[in-house]
Order: structure tokens, then sequence, then C-alpha cells
């Protein structure tokens, strides 16, 4: 009836099809959250950047006042990721697996912005002047 190539052939399409199925959905549930940048401003006390931001990447006095470099990823909400999540799981399963095609690249084009920020602290360490250095 059907010959052994055909036959295989349909078996390591299904496979790689079920294999591929769910990166874009797993790409999109784990991208970066969405961080309260509103933070980087005049009166912002220091451990609060910490909290929020993580360590500062570089952290240095000049002329006697401290200055710190802030360096992240700019993520979603949460709402926003599960929505493209849902999203991509949908395509999955009415295109049976061919939505990964589009749907991988596509999540690893929006993978956030990265963005960095150098503060200047006063005697209190709370910031005194703020510094948007880079913006993707």
């Amino acid at each position: 009836m059907f010959k052994l190539p055909v036959i295989r052939f349909f078996v390591l399409s299904f496979c790689l099809v079920f294999m591929l199925s769910g990166c874009s959905v797993f790409m999109a549930a784990k991208q970066p959250g969405k961080k309260d940048i509103s933070l980087f401003k005049v009166g912002t006390s220091r451990s609060l950047l910490i909290a929020e931001f993580g360590a500062p990447i570089i952290s240095e006095e000049r002329n006697g006042k401290k200055y710190e470099l802030f360096k992240f990823t700019q993520g979603y909400g949460g709402a926003s990721k599960v929505g493209r999540a849902m999203f991509h799981g949908a395509a999955d399963v009415f295109t049976l697996g061919l939505w990964e095609v589009v749907g991988t690249p596509t999540e690893m084009v929006f993978d956030g912005s990265e963005m960095a920020y150098e503060v200047s602290y006063d005697a209190d360490n709370r910031v005194e002047t703020v510094a948007n250095l880079k913006k993707k």
C-alpha cells in the first residue's frame, strides 16, 4: 500500500513538527519582565534601585561622589507575555505546528530592549542625577 520511504518521510515530518511545537510559546513566556524605570529620578534611594534592577555593573567614585551604572533588559508586562504565549499556542494547534517557522524567529526579535542608566548619589545615598545612556 504505502512504500517505506513515504512512511518514513511522514513519520520524520511529524516528529520534527512535534519537537518544534511550543518553542515560541516557551520563548514568549520566558521573556524578561518589565522593570519600573520611573525609579530613575532624583530622590530615589540606592537600595530601591538595587532591589528593582539588581547590582550595578560599575560602581565608582568621582570628585567625591558615588556613580553607578545600571544595565538591564527592559522586558514586557505579565499580560503581554501571557497573551503572546496563548496566541503562539493557538497558532501552533491550528497550523499543526507550522506556525513555529514564523513564531520562533519573531520571539527572537522581540526579546526586550537593552537599557543603561548612570546614576550619581548624594551624601544620603539618594539619586542626585540620572543619565539615560542606552535605549535599544
